[in-house]
């Protein structure tokens, strides 16, 4: 249990010379909550008829401790017991839950008529949940910022046996054990590697487009016919990298062409063009250098292939609905520009509808002309087969269908794809809708169906982590009894000898522990 020091019984009344109350029952008694990384510390605040009259009091004596401690005084202060106590405080004060430490200190300090009693807190979320459990009314902003600040300054002087010194240790110490357990049970830290992934995927597609153009102007010089045959920038510079020398291609090399063209007949029309080639010659020294700078592109075109495949499985896993639904990457891209999965989940369908074209957004608000229909989601499929009188209808529909999949995705215990395929069906059943006038299933049947495919799939999955769960037990089983068995033999081991030492010499057997 925590030990609550109080400051004395006059802390928590009147405080400051001929500052008397007008009327009984008239003056406000202010208390203010102080979080520090060495304890809870709660101030009683002079007796005023309006807390608005302090504030300028406040403000004058917030720089000078003399005149601070005329205006607040410490109540009671409640140190932590532990770092590992003051980690679990102030992770549920960041989170608004009040904590059983926090209660305590608040229960036997506080005054017991709570009607006149005002407490002054930090965070409006920690005031909602003492206001709900403990039934004290809670301030912030105004004149409790400006005391806190003033705490905040003064605190090592304030409370006594407390140093700067020791408050600033405990600073630093809370400090990194709130970093380090943030990190660590960071709940957005899977769909950080999907942003991470889409952003290094849109600079890759950007740096092999800049490379290969310039692959083609340095390799055009000696053969400008290719550029023709073989626009793809990828097969392009796997060509000039076999090629090299357009005088030295024979009939031999079709084979190899064909394998890179995967055409017989572009691999024949490549080979016709060298022979005729209004290209430069070329020094074997710009070959190589030439040749070079290909290889290296196909490196980075190959990388970008595994990482979209990367990509890919990192979706299907922290969010599948949303692929299934929209796309891998039109998905990855939506988290990225959210900053994490949960805060697209909060978004509206509205903000997910023109999400990506925010400064076309602006810029017709400002105008007073129209406001975009779709921004990321313009990639998927759904908005480029619609006519161009429905495409606003369809990204819509499109926007409120990736609003539902991203809160199953971010929500669920064991995410799924069901959910996304049958709000895929949906949409496309939507399309149709607009094309033929064949009228789409209602939401409420579609949604019977998925919620009983999904039970059926987390069942599944539960069984199977449950069946690893088992081995992995009796894995561990087996391990710790090999390793008792073994520790038991080198102690045997030991001991014979011991036994036999003794017998020889008439006595007893030494006999082990």
């Amino acid at each position: 249990m925590v030990r609550v020091r109080r400051a004395g019984p006059a802390a928590s009344a009147r405080i400051g010379p001929g500052r008397g109350r007008r009327g009984p029952g008239r003056g406000v008694l202010l208390h203010v909550l102080f979080e520090h990384a060495a304890g809870y510390a709660l101030f009683a605040v002079r007796e005023v008829e309006e807390i608005s009259l302090l504030l300028p009091q406040v403000e004058e004596s917030v720089l000078s401790v003399g005149k601070f401690h005329n205006v607040v005084k410490l109540a009671a202060f409640a140190p932590f017991r532990s770092a590992q106590s003051a980690l679990e405080n102030i992770n549920a004060v960041s989170e608004g839950l009040l904590h059983e430490d926090l209660r305590l200190l608040l229960e036997t300090s506080m005054p017991a008529k709570k009607k006149k009693a005002l407490l002054g807190v930090a965070d409006a979320k920690i005031g909602a949940a003492i206001l709900e459990e403990l039934g004290y009314q809670c301030q912030t902003g105004g004149v409790v910022a400006e005391i806190l600040r003033g705490i905040r300054l003064h605190f090592h002087a304030l409370v006594k046996g407390l140093t700067a010194q020791s408050a600033s240790k405990a600073q630093l110490g809370l400090g990194h054990s709130y970093s380090r357990a943030k990190v660590k049970f960071n709940v957005n830290r899977v769909d950080n590697m999907i942003i991470q992934s889409i952003s290094l995927l849109d600079q890759l597609d950007k740096d092999i487009n800049t490379f290969s153009m310039r692959v083609r102007e340095w390799y055009g010089y000696h053969f400008p016919e290719l550029i023709k045959i073989v626009p793809e920038n990828y097969t392009y510079c796997r060509l000039a990298k076999f090629i090299g020398n357009r005088k030295e291609l024979s009939e031999e090399s079709l084979e190899g062409l064909e394998e890179i063209v995967m055409d017989g007949a572009k691999a024949q029309a490549i080979l016709e063009a060298s022979r005729s080639s209004m290209g430069m010659d070329i020094s074997p020294l710009d070959l190589i250098n030439i040749e070079s700078f290909s290889s290296r592109v196909i490196s980075l075109s190959e990388y970008r292939k595994g990482l979209q495949e990367y990509l890919r499985s990192k979706m299907s896993q922290v969010a599948p609905s949303l692929s299934a639904l929209i796309g891998e990457v039109v998905g990855a891209r939506l988290i990225s520009h959210a900053g994490s999965l949960t805060n697209l989940a909060k978004y509206p369908a509205s903000t997910v509808q023109i999400l990506g074209a925010e400064k076309a957004l602006f810029r017709a608000l400002k105008t007073r002309g129209n406001t975009p229909k779709y921004g990321l989601i313009f990639h998927s499929t759904f908005i480029g087969r619609a006519a161009a009188k429905n495409k606003g209808r369809i990204s819509r529909y499109l926007a409120n269908k990736c609003t539902i999949a991203s809160r199953i995705d971010c929500f669920s215990e064991v995410p799924t794809s069901v959910f996304g395929d049958k709000l895929r069906e949906q949409v496309e059943e939507r399309l149709a809708f607009y094309e033929t006038g064949e009228p789409p299933r209602k939401n409420l049947e579609v949604m019977k169906e998925a919620v009983v495919e999904a039970s059926e799939v987390v069942a599944e999955v539960k069984r199977k982590q449950e069946k690893k769960e088992k081995k992995k037990k009796k894995r561990e089983k087996r391990r710790l009894e090999a390793l008792a068995a073994a520790a038991e033999e080198v102690e045997n081991s030991v001991l014979e000898p011991e036994v036999k030492a003794g017998a020889a010499g008439g006595r007893p057997p030494v006999r082990g522990p």
